[in-house]
């Protein structure tokens, strides 16, 4: 009979690859080509493009509006090589959201952007489930339309914010991905957008997917956030997140 193996128990907490193994000096088959598909889901989820039309459908089947933008990189290849491009909106889009700007005279508390960033993956899988689990929970916050951007950087949400004369910021995009997380969202606020903010000035949730922070508790956090933010008039290193227990899906808490 088999012994069972003392990390059997430990592998169930963590998707942390421990106690592989191993096969005179290499790996077992297994754990070797397990390794191999994460590093190309991995890759995968840098070049794969994001599906902006069933992204729109899946925004409006939840009750968001959407507006199309992308960045000043032409293809995929100038984003990964020319980040500069990607914090730039092209003059295309420049144009369409000012237009939208000059025909709303009362201008928005808030716009998220929906990007792509280093994962089409994050953004196509979690953006629309978490919208709709912060529905509910915004009542009172005149919102712009949601924004999907391709081919973007964190920064683009600040001229994207900037044109739509919008008090804060949410930009929605794919983290870069890892091994054992190739969908990870990650979700920046930042108060009185405008290009050439700096990171210190915004806020971050980061690896938001169900296996790791769900949407309740992102959307819990996200919305202690923007509330602090519009109180104080600031994001960034000024803003701590106290905002303390976390909902638990039993209705208790977690805490924070």
């Amino acid at each position: 009979m088999k012994s069972a193996d003392a990390w059997d128990a430990l592998r169930r907490f963590t998707n942390a690859r421990i106690a592989l193994g191993r096969v005179g000096s290499s790996l077992p088959t297994a754990p070797l080509l397990a390794f191999e598909l994460a590093h190309a889901q991995a890759r995968d989820a840098v070049h794969q493009p994001l599906d902006t039309a069933a992204l729109v459908s899946a925004l409006r089947a939840a009750g968001f509006d959407a507006l199309e933008v992308r960045s000043a990189a032409p293809d995929r290849d100038h984003y990964l090589r020319r980040p500069d491009l990607g914090r730039m909106l092209d003059d295309a889009s420049v144009e369409r959201l000012s237009t939208h700007a000059d025909t709303t005279d009362d201008p928005p508390e808030l716009v998220f952007v929906a990007a792509d960033g280093l994962s089409a993956f994050a953004a196509q899988r979690h953006v629309a489930p978490l919208l709709a689990c912060l529905r509910g929970k915004l009542d009172g916050w005149k919102m712009a339309p949601v924004v999907i951007a391709t081919q973007a950087r964190v920064a683009l949400g600040d001229r994207i914010g900037e044109l739509l004369r919008a008090k804060i910021v949410v930009v929605m995009i794919g983290e870069r991905p890892g091994l054992s997380s190739p969908d990870s969202l990650g979700l920046y606020v930042t108060y009185a957008p405008r290009a050439g903010r700096h990171d210190a000035e915004r806020n971050c949730i980061s690896n938001v997917r169900p296996e790791g922070l769900g949407y309740e508790n992102a959307a819990f956090k996200l919305v202690w956030l923007l509330n602090e933010a519009r109180t104080l008039r600031l994001t960034g290193v000024g803003l701590k997140d106290h905002s303390g227990a976390l909902p638990s899906a039993d209705g208790g808490v977690l805490e924070g």
